[in-house]
């Protein structure tokens, strides 16, 4: 039931309905008592659905298989994160407002915990600087796979700008320390390989 009105605010999202409690519920086949057990309140669905994306992004990462290659697979945990966004682009819109507290923060904050793991085997490997950050690549990266996927999910660029992805993360990757040459075969199989089926 919990899922059931998760899917159909998400649903009401997309189709740009105001969301209240009775028309949340409607047609549903669910009294409006169901959101208060489950929910306490509309707040506590909002902070269910910002939870719903980070959730779903914990799921999809966790589906990737890391490959051997580190720098392959960061850029595949940016596909990954854009394919994600793309699959769910109402919950990929909740899950950044700021005005909606998370039911369960460290669980969003683990997300990018896959980045900073896939970064600093990246310098452990000598891909990387000795001295680099790895929250701080993790963090550049994600910036980038966010900044592409939210200027296409509203619609401002077509989704072909996507592909900017391999170039600016190859030039990330070598301004961080890694061969040209490598590095872009590595991006560009990482890339390949987190995108959706």
């Amino acid at each position: 039931m919990r899922t059931l009105l998760l899917e159909r605010a998400a649903q009401m999202l997309r189709a740009r309905e105001p969301i209240t409690l009775r028309s949340l519920v409607a047609g549903t086949g669910v009294s409006t008592m169901a959101v208060y057990t489950w929910f306490g309140d509309m707040d506590g669905v909002w902070k269910a659905l910002r939870q719903e994306g980070f959730t779903r992004l914990a799921a999809r990462f966790a589906a990737f298989t890391p490959p051997a290659d580190p720098v392959e697979e960061l850029a595949g945990l940016v596909a990954a994160y854009v394919g994600n966004a793309l699959d769910h682009p109402d919950l990929y819109r909740v899950m950044f407002d700021a005005t909606v507290d998370l039911e369960d923060l460290p669980a969003a904050d683990a997300t990018l915990e896959h980045l900073v793991r896939a970064a600093e085997r990246g310098r452990v490997a000598g891909r990387f600087r000795a001295d680099l950050e790895p929250l701080d690549l993790a963090i550049r990266s994600w910036v980038i796979g966010h900044g592409l996927v939210s200027l296409v999910t509203p619609g401002p660029l077509p989704p072909e700008t996507l592909t900017h992805a391999v170039p600016m993360l190859t030039a990330l990757f070598i301004g961080t320390g890694d061969k040209p040459e490598k590095c872009r075969r590595s991006v560009e199989r990482g890339w390949a390989g987190g995108q959706p089926g």
